[in-house]
């Protein structure tokens, strides 16, 4: 078997790239989520469910402030045939450079009107603090980029690890010092600043310069001028909920769906992330049709698996790892991760747009998503509060996969049997856990209506 597996990876062939790749993007991100998983059991022991809502929030502009100001730099490098070019990675670090200083100064401006429209004062305060991270990752070398554009994720994901766990022991050794949200802000800071410095000392590659070439330039704009508005609507998508449910639920409230949204988002972000690196590549180089069927049939029953196992243990994982003040987190971990099962089964398609330089089509798509979630999220919170908002969130993503196929027709992936047999198994197991968890899920209604 180990010979097998060592024909399977061995070598420089795009699928061997691709299985070493996606091996080292598990292993990263199940180590990072076993991390995280390890620090927040401490820090909620630490701190109270009010600093983790007040960190919700301020993730929201923080995250918000990236994405609607993305110029798609990666993605740009990824698919762009001058992705190796020195003038064009140093003028893409040079955009990123002054993106990262700008957010920092829109953060400070938008920091007291925050504050005042969630009712919060901290926010004034912390928020200046946590958005230096965004000014520390505009320095992040394009080497970065240039590992996931060649496959070489071994060393990144050890660095990425190693960045993590300085930013996590400064977070635990503040929390015990200030029992404030403040370790959590400082944390995050100091997670991005290992990060920076380890990229730049330990990744190989030539280093980035201040440089401005206008060819690469104008291309970096063409492209990117579509993925901006994509990252604009991808906001609402990934931040949407909080977002919307900081002016619905109590900040105690928020910091216990934040603790079941962590739990039972793992599986589909860790799809998210090997379809996000490997399969541009894939569909760039023109790699075998069923080769990418397999794969897709892969990636598409592990994470739709994990989501379901999640859904299941729930409330008795909840129950294991946290004390009572958590207790409503096991029923948010259900819905969530039945919730976030529609989406799995597109994931694979909309990253072929991209490796066409197809930046229009993922945009639109992007749009209606973003578009169907915000209004099905935002009246069912209205009309049902959490349970609401998350059924609302489902049924976007579920009328989303329609524009999705015709994004993925224009471009020849769509595998309409894949579709049917994910849609039935999911909702079938869905029906089933639900039935199961009955008695937890009423409770959590009653808890947040």
């Amino acid at each position: 078997m180990l010979t097998g597996l060592s024909k399977v990876l061995g070598g420089n062939r795009l699928m061997a790239r691709v299985g070493r790749s996606a091996s080292w993007i598990v292993l990263g991100y199940g180590g990072s989520q076993a991390i995280r998983l390890a620090s927040n059991l401490i820090l909620t022991r630490l701190l109270f469910p009010e600093a983790f809502g007040l960190m919700a929030l301020i993730s929201v502009v923080t995250v918000g402030l990236t994405l609607f100001s993305d110029v798609g730099i990666a993605p740009s490098i990824a698919q762009s045939k001058r992705g190796d070019d020195p003038d064009f990675l140093n003028t893409a670090w040079t955009i990123q450079v002054m993106r990262g200083l700008t957010l920092w100064v829109a953060a400070c401006l938008l920091a007291y009107p925050f504050a005042l429209f969630y009712d919060q004062p901290d926010l004034a305060q912390y928020l200046p603090v946590a958005a230096l991270s965004l000014v520390v990752a505009g320095f992040n070398p394009t080497r970065i980029e240039t590992a996931h554009r060649h496959l070489l994720m071994g060393r990144l994901t050890v660095l990425d690890l190693l960045s993590q766990i300085v930013g996590i022991v400064v977070m635990i050794v503040l929390a015990v010092i200030w029992q404030s949200v403040a370790a959590l802000v400082v944390g995050g800071v100091a997670g991005a600043v290992a990060k920076l410095v380890l990229t730049h000392f330990y990744l190989p590659g030539p280093r980035n310069r201040f440089r401005i070439e206008r060819a690469a330039l104008g291309e970096l704009i063409t492209f990117g001028k579509w993925i901006f508005l994509s990252t604009v609507f991808w906001f609402f998508a990934s931040q949407g909920d909080k977002a919307i449910l900081g002016k619905f639920l109590s900040l105690e409230t928020l910091g216990i769906y934040n603790i079941g949204y962590f739990l039972a988002s793992f599986p589909l972000l860790l799809g998210l992330a090997v379809t996000g690196r490997v399969m541009i590549p894939v569909y760039r180089e023109g790699a075998d049709p069923k080769r990418i069927a397999k794969l897709r049939y892969g990636l598409s029953t592990g994470v739709a698996g994990l989501l379901l196992v999640m859904a299941l243990l729930g409330p008795w994982l909840v129950g294991v790892l946290y004390d009572d003040r958590y207790g409503t987190a096991g029923a948010i971990v259900v819905v969530l991760a039945l919730g976030l099962i529609p989406q799995v089964i597109g994931m694979t398609y909309d990253q072929a747009a991209l490796a066409a330089g197809d930046s229009r089509r993922f945009f639109i798509y992007n749009a209606v998503r973003s578009t169907l979630q915000v209004g099905l999220l935002l009246a069912g919170a209205v009309y049902a509060g959490l349970i609401g908002a998350v059924v609302g969130m489902s049924l976007s993503m579920a009328l989303a996969h329609l524009v999705l196929i015709w994004l993925a027709r224009a471009h020849g992936v769509w595998d309409a049997r894949h579709d049917l047999v994910f849609f039935v198994l999911g909702g079938a197991g869905t029906v089933l856990i639900l039935w199961l968890h009955l008695a937890p899920i009423m409770a959590m209604i009653e808890a947040t209506v």
